[in-house]
């Protein structure tokens, strides 16, 4: 019964064993399938990097990019020099209201002489008409 015993120990062992081999037959597979993908994706992440960096270099350095950075600096100098004649400009208009507002004074100041002459001359030629009128 012990040999019994041993033959049927021997059978589960072999069984054992084949069960074994498959199972590592099929991780061995599942391995090489990853290993393959792993490869594939590595190769297609290389070359999105090496596209990625060219897309940069050519962004940079295009024509277009040159072009558009040369009109930015234009656009910066136009803008630049508008903002000078700006502040000239309203420096001379602080200057020409300091003009205009004496100006203003002295025509106020020359309208009262006017004004003032005007009453002089109105009594000056009351009196001599007075003083004419007196004398026949």
């Amino acid at each position: 019964m012990a040999a019994m015993k041993e033959d049927r120990g021997d059978l589960d062992l072999t069984k054992r064993i084949e069960e074994l081999e498959k199972s590592l037959s099929i991780a061995l597979e599942i391995n090489d399938k990853f290993q393959r993908d792993n490869k594939k994706l590595a190769d297609k992440v290389r070359v999105a990097e090496g596209e990625t960096s060219i897309v940069k270099g050519i962004g940079i350095n295009s024509p277009e990019m040159r072009a558009m950075k040369k009109l930015t600096e234009e656009k910066d100098e136009l803008i630049q020099e508008l903002r000078m004649r700006i502040r000239d400009m309203l420096l001379i208009s602080e200057q020409h209201r300091s003009i205009l507002g004496a100006e203003i004074t002295d025509r106020k100041r020359l309208e009262k002489e006017v004004k003032d002459l005007k009453v002089q001359m109105s009594e000056y030629l009351s009196v001599r008409t007075r003083g004419a009128g007196s004398v026949s």
